[in-house]
């Protein structure tokens, strides 16, 4: 009960209740006052939108009422500042009843405040974009003043054990991020190997072959996959499929361990199917059914017109699905960590466990660290790294659009 009755509370509620009731206070103020008039001219906006600038102007006055008692909280008892929102309350509704006329243009206001909130969001998301990249290389500068950058890129030994103080024993560290990059790309070669073609064929299948029954079946079946926990399918690569590529190599006398890349790029391959199928999907399915039409009466079959027709006008959009599940796959920690362990090993073979650039992150990070150390520094360089590849696949995927996109008029 007493954390109902808490000042914070009561403020919140007292904020709803005030924004409410200038909503509903300012529409019907809009609807009296346009009734009352005798010279017939029309109101310029509508009731809602008087409701909704009246609820804008009490919600701004109760804000900064709310900032001031937030910033000045110890100064004074909180009655006070329940006096000063009642009497903000009463200041805006009464700048509410000399503003709505039926000639007032609340429409204008409404939709400027709306686009100035969306400039807001977007400034937002830009400004995050800025801070998570400032501190990437920040904090990267700061590794490579431990480690030369050259050595982080070209190194083939990762191992960024350290002694943390000057009594403790620990290993001088390596720093060579090779072996991890490798994995990153092995794996993530192995999932699209898999799921690119099935993937496509899929979206072709219920785009242009399924009839309607069968397409509202299969697609939300497909999807499904998408919503699956990443833990899940990692549980499923290490208890399933790890075991069956084992014992299938071993009856051909030859010595696989469970934990392997080929075992976890093949569940995150089917882990990312859904991604390509559904976008290639509705791809396909935005080409215009002119463009069908013509061809069948020129007398190409469906097949021609799928190869001939369709898939070069869908070719952007696809391309685009298959860069954004690369970029799924390369992000992907919990199923590699299960089915392809830790080890960051140099090689070639899909047969042999390795890792990737996030799993490195998680482990460097995990657990009490000191951020003054090149081990855990380095956590931040290998996120720089992946961040600037994700970037160049979105940079690649975005002049692939605009080479290749078909315009229709």
């Amino acid at each position: 009960m007493q954390q109902l009755l808490n000042p914070e509370t009561l403020i919140g509620a007292l904020l709803i209740i005030g924004v409410v009731a200038a909503f509903l206070y300012g529409r019907g103020l809009a609807i009296s006052r346009a009734q009352l008039t005798t010279d017939g001219a029309r109101a310029h906006s509508l009731p809602s939108y008087h409701g909704y600038f009246s609820a804008w102007i009490v919600a701004l006055f109760a804000s900064g009422m709310i900032a001031f008692w937030v910033t000045f909280s110890g100064a004074a008892p909180n009655f006070v500042f329940a006096i000063l929102m009642f009497c903000a309350l009463a200041l805006s509704f009464s700048i509410i009843n000399r503003l709505l006329t039926p000639t007032f243009r609340a429409r204008n206001h409404v939709e400027r405040f709306i686009g100035g909130a969306l400039m807001i969001c977007s400034g937002v998301a830009v400004l995050t974009t800025f801070g998570i990249v400032l501190s990437l290389v920040f904090e990267s500068l700061q590794f490579f003043k431990h480690v030369p950058i050259l050595d982080f890129l070209t190194g083939l030994h990762w191992s960024p054990q350290t002694a943390l103080r000057e009594d403790q024993i620990g290993q001088s560290g390596s720093f060579g991020a090779v072996p991890i990059f490798t994995g990153t790309f092995m794996i993530t070669a192995v999932a699209i190997f898999i799921a690119g073609p099935i993937g496509l064929l899929i979206a072709v299948y219920l785009s242009e072959y399924a009839n309607k029954r069968t397409r509202a079946i299969v697609k939300p079946m497909v999807e499904i996959l998408a919503g699956v926990p990443t833990i899940v399918y990692g549980f499923f690569a290490l208890l399933t499929v790890g075991p069956a590529i084992r014992n299938f190599a071993e009856g051909f006398g030859f010595s696989v361990p469970t934990q392997s890349a080929i075992a976890a790029g093949s569940v995150m391959g089917v882990m990312i199917i859904p991604f390509i199928s559904s976008l290639s999907d509705d791809v396909i399915n935005a080409v215009p059914q002119t463009l069908r039409d013509a061809s069948f009466a020129l007398g190409a079959t469906q097949s021609e017109t799928m190869t001939k027709v369709i898939f070069p006008a869908a070719l952007p959009g696809i391309i685009g699905a298959f860069l954004l599940a690369i970029s799924r796959a390369i992000g992907e920690t919990m199923i590699v960590v299960m089915a392809a362990g830790r080890a960051a090993n140099l090689t070639g073979n899909p047969f042999e466990a390795v890792t990737t650039v996030t799993v490195q992150i998680v482990a460097l990070l995990t657990g009490d660290q000191e951020f003054d150390s090149a081990k855990t520094l380095s956590a931040f360089a290998l996120g720089l790294v992946l961040f600037v590849f994700t970037l160049v696949l979105n940079v690649i995927a975005l002049l692939i659009v605009r080479r290749y996109r078909e315009r229709y008029e």
